[in-house]
């Protein structure tokens, strides 16, 4: 899908409507809220007494911090032709595929209207009685991914369809006359069931923040001002229908999971002004966790995993809002366990979409149902907004591995369809949904995924602009006149060409991401090498008055390396710069047809033989200088040297392998 001319008359008009907000939610994320299910069980927070933990301080003078780093406007970062244009193609194809109005089936039926079309599968048509119970909440998604699409490429039919959905949210919306709508298949009971305190069902709250935060985008990304009063409108009855909590009634309704609606109404705050929803999404903050958290305690262990990462992006955005202290603490300590000590190599997390004790790696090794694609999708949204307050290289480090490690690797490159779980059982294989019958959290997910790979690229400041990811993509910085084309085929080549035009000469600084896995960058500029003075994990800081045609040429030379198992030194997997590498271990009771596309949810539990993993023989300090690249192969290939026993491996990115079993962690034995 190619960008249409986004200085069209028509759509700048209506965008130009929309800047002043989208200036103010730039420090609130790209749109994408998002979260996931996963499973409502019992764990350790949820057993906890819910007496209110009181925060150390409520200052009202406290000052809210000022963001140094500003994202792009998704209009003004322009994918080129690559891997990332391709997956955002597949993306987009799905999102037009799907009918809006078999995901308002539910909607009409509960407004009292009739559906237009057969309800999808999934969790949009389980019979009333499942405990999962988030009708609607793929709607939400999709109203965010076609909203970020149509904000990226300028896809008319996108825009008509994001009209017509909003349209029909409203006509429910008024057909209902409460400001509530939702589709559940018995209205409002679990919500009201949940806010007297009763015994409620499923995740209510979780579902009713994807479908305020497809609202929320439609009108930000997609230029619906329609949204803005449906959204309006239904955090409105959130608040009235919330009121009558006690601050331990909303402790005990926070356990169960509930997306990321302390996000959302900050977010309602925000575009309003109405200092009601700031104090709602205060409301919506989980005390039990917050407080913790801020004082540097990892309570994460047997917690549902992205349960917890949307509620820290929360808290970032109420920290950046408001100055209070234990909001931003808690949320910067919590990227750090999680990013840092609870990571796979790929920068996914979790098992059973659970945190487990850090020292425990080794012990979840044979799972099939590691690494949840939504948890990669909220880590990185929480990353990059804790980036804008202080832009960090190694934020930005980490940004780049789940990105091509995890969400890359998440998309079918056939279907276009994307995972639920990423498995580092050996020899296992990535199992991807079914386009109508599968509508599970990571559904939703995977469709925002692929629809803003345009962002988090650039970031720019008042002088300076960050480039972060080397990514073949054209970044236009209005306030500068100033204009900036990234020409790579990275990873696959070891460099990256940065061109200038600029209305006029424009004095900045680039910020060129050293990165933590480079040892020997380079840099020119116009052909004569500068004096870096970095390290890895660092910046180049390039500052002089910019004209058109200069250029800036970057080396980023790429080596193997081993990423020890956390916790368990004789499991390794291997990388080459930042790509995570996978041995290939062929296509044993897989035929022609089989069914890739199914219910990924129950990994490991189907399609499973038993697969002969070579073991790596040798000192796990110099593995690596028995690896070579492969001869004659695609780029990227590598094999092993006799140093696989039985036998020797192949080795190829991650992300590339699809519908094949493969091997992530290797177990290394001394010779």
């Amino acid at each position: 899908m190619k960008n249409e001319d986004s200085t069209s008359p028509e759509r700048a008009t209506r965008d130009a409507r929309q800047l002043t907000r989208r200036e103010m939610l730039g420090l609130l994320g790209v749109g994408t809220v998002g979260a996931t299910l996963g499973s409502a069980v019992s764990s350790p927070l949820q057993a906890r007494p819910t007496p209110v933990p009181t925060l150390s301080t409520q200052d009202p003078s406290a000052t809210p911090p000022v963001p140094k780093a500003h994202p792009f406007d998704l209009a003004d970062v322009v994918l080129s032709d690559g891997p990332f244009a391709d997956a955002r193609e597949r993306d987009a194809r799905y999102l037009l595929y799907l009918d809006p109005d078999r995901l308002l089936h539910n909607f009409r039926t509960n407004a009292g209207l009739e559906p237009k079309a057969p309800v999808y599968g999934g969790w949009e048509s389980e019979e009333p009685w499942v405990s999962i119970r988030c009708h609607g909440h793929t709607l939400g998604h999709w109203l965010s991914a076609s909203s970020l699409m149509y904000a990226s490429t300028g896809d008319r039919e996108l825009e008509r369809r994001i009209d017509y959905a909003v349209d029909e949210l409203k006509a429910c919306q008024d057909a209902g006359g409460t400001g509530l709508v939702c589709a559940f298949p018995d209205g409002a009971e679990q919500l009201e069931n949940a806010v007297s305190g009763k015994r409620f069902i499923g995740v209510p709250w979780y579902t009713m923040h994807k479908i305020l935060a497809g609202l929320r985008d439609a009108y930000i990304h997609g230029g619906n001002e329609t949204a803005l009063d449906v959204l309006v409108k239904l955090t409105d009855w959130t608040w009235k229908a919330t009121r009558p909590l006690s601050p331990e009634g909303f402790e005990q309704m926070l356990q169960r999971e509930h997306g990321g609606m302390n996000e959302v109404c900050a977010d309602v705050h925000v575009l309003t002004g109405d200092p009601r929803y700031l104090t709602l999404a205060e409301q919506f903050s989980h005390k039990a966790l917050l407080i913790p958290l801020s004082q540097g305690k990892d309570i994460l262990d047997g917690l549902h995993s992205n349960t917890q990462i949307p509620r820290m992006i929360g808290f970032q955005v109420i920290w950046m809002l408001t100055g209070q202290p234990e909001y931003g603490k808690a949320a910067r300590f919590f990227w750090d366990r999680v990013a840092n000590h609870r990571s796979w190599a790929t920068g996914g997390n979790g098992d059973v979409e659970h945190f487990f004790p850090p020292d425990e790696f080794e012990a979840h090794l044979e799972s099939a149902k590691t690494m949840e694609t939504c948890c990669a999708y909220n880590i990185l949204r929480l990353t990059r907004a804790l980036f804008q307050e202080t832009p960090n290289p190694e934020l930005a480090d980490f940004y780049e591995r789940a990105l091509f490690n995890d969400i890359h690797a998440s998309q079918d490159p056939d279907s276009g369809m994307c995972t639920y779980f990423q498995a580092v059982r050996p020899g296992y294989l990535k199992l991807y949904h079914t386009p109508i019958d599968s509508f599970w959290c990571c559904t939703g997910t995977g469709m925002e995924n692929h629809a803003k790979y345009n962002d988090s690229i650039y970031f720019h400041g008042d002088e300076a602009l960050w480039v972060n990811l080397f990514i073949p993509s054209v970044a236009h910085w209005k306030e500068k006149g100033l204009t900036v084309t990234q020409k790579t085929s990275f990873p696959e080549e070891e460099q990256t060409r940065l061109s200038i035009a600029s209305e006029r000469p424009v004095r900045a600084t680039l910020q060129v991401r050293h990165p933590s896995w480079c040892g020997g960058m380079s840099v020119t500029v116009n052909g004569k090498a500068i004096e870096a003075g970095s390290e890895p994990g660092s910046y180049v800081a390039i500052e002089r008055e910019w004209r058109s045609g200069d250029t800036v040429e970057v080396a980023l030379p790429m080596t193997l390396r081993t990423v020890p198992l956390p916790g368990a030194p004789t499991h390794v997997a291997i990388a080459y710069g930042p790509i995570v590498l996978a041995g290939l271990m062929g296509r044993d009771a897989l035929y022609p047809g089989a069914d890739i596309l199914r219910n990924e949810r129950v990994s490991g539990e189907l399609l499973n033989v038993p697969v002969d993993v070579p073991v790596l023989v040798g000192d796990p300090d110099t593995l690596t200088s028995r690896i070579r690249k492969a001869p004659g192969a695609p780029p990227l290939t590598f094999e092993t040297v006799g140093l696989g026993r039985p036998r020797d491996v192949r080795l190829v990115p991650y992300y590339r392998v699809a519908h094949e079993r493969y091997n992530m962690y290797w177990s290394v034995k001394r010779a």
